[in-house]
């Protein structure tokens, strides 16, 4: 499954995360992709794209992160699959 995951930087500390991420990288288990991300002008919310097939992984990597990011992870798929079953009915 896709999820698009988004994330909001606590107190607008981007830096901080980006500090974490070089040091550490992802921190996400084994089973989740990263297919990729987008940051706001602002610096304030990035917004991530990761296909999983096991939502506890991903509640295993947002506790990695917590006491920097707020997180609000919302299942998705394409607008072409969507569009396709759409047509079908």
């Amino acid at each position: 499954m896709l999820f698009m995951v988004i994330e909001r930087f606590r107190d607008q500390n981007a830096k901080a995360v980006y500090r974490r991420f070089r040091e550490q990288g992802r921190l996400m288990p084994d089973g989740i992709a990263f297919v990729d991300s987008w940051v706001t002008a602002d610096l304030g919310r990035c917004f991530q794209l990761m296909q999983c097939d096991d939502v506890t992984l991903l509640q295993r990597w947002v506790a990695e992160w917590a006491d920097l990011v707020e997180f609000e992870i919302l299942p998705v798929t394409p607008g072409r699959d969507t569009g396709a079953a759409l047509a079908a009915s």
